[in-house]
């Protein structure tokens, strides 16, 4: 016999499924795809090379995301976190980690296209496995930070999955927060406005901007 538990408190019946239903939807499909991904890259040869490296780290960054999210949505069809505090801790740093390393791999890659259309330099496979392990153990820094007191991992308003607890107001949260958006977001961000545009000006300057609003058939 499946034991009923309440609903959290604020959310109606179909609001917890709805949740649990989307975020398993978004976990499967993203598995699928991501894994498809990994996949190409292991069985055809002429896809590794250090530029996909890079789309690579994102897909496996994604997929880090695709398992949170499954664990989210198990949890809201349980309508309550079922692996304890302890649990908690794992699944908000999985998920940080797994979050902040696909924004700093959108950044590496933007910045690798930047190289490509601008400055044609190639990148070897040296500097892509540099920038993969550090984008990743940089993200993994910043993600350990709240197991150790610097900042905090606690369940979200549903309370049935877990991460950066946004609702503290406090010194120890706000000198967390700061130095954490400058390094993982503004700086990711300011690489990739900087790069797209830089492209897109240099295929403007050479004429190989073009919009198509018809689909050919």
């Amino acid at each position: 016999m499946v034991t009923s538990y309440p609903l959290p408190e604020g959310f109606t019946e179909i609001e917890v499924f709805s949740i649990g239903t989307v975020l398993l939807v978004e976990a499967l499909l993203g598995l699928i795809l991501n894994g498809l991904t990994i996949l190409s890259f292991y069985k055809i040869r002429e896809l590794r090379t250090p530029s996909n490296l890079l789309i690579i780290s994102l897909a496996v960054a994604d997929t880090g995301l695709c398992i949170n999210a499954f664990v989210a949505a198990f949890s809201s069809f349980l309508r309550y976190w079922p692996y304890g505090s302890e649990g908690c801790q794992v699944h908000g740093f999985q998920g940080f980690v797994a979050a902040l390393s696909s924004i700093s791999s959108c950044a590496a890659i933007a910045w690798d296209r930047y190289h490509q259309y601008c400055t044609r330099s190639k990148l070897h496979w040296s500097t892509s496995i540099s920038v993969v392990l550090f984008a990743w153990g940089f993200a993994a820094f910043w993600s350990m930070m709240p197991l150790f007191g610097w900042g905090e991992y606690d369940y979200e308003p549903l309370r049935t999955c877990c991460t950066l607890d946004y609702s503290k107001a406090d010194r120890n949260f706000i000198s967390f927060l700061f130095p954490l958006a400058f390094f993982e977001y503004m700086i990711p961000l300011f690489i990739m406005l900087t790069a797209y545009q830089s492209i897109y000006q240099k295929l403007k300057k050479a004429g190989q901007v073009k919009v198509t609003w018809s689909l050919t058939l």
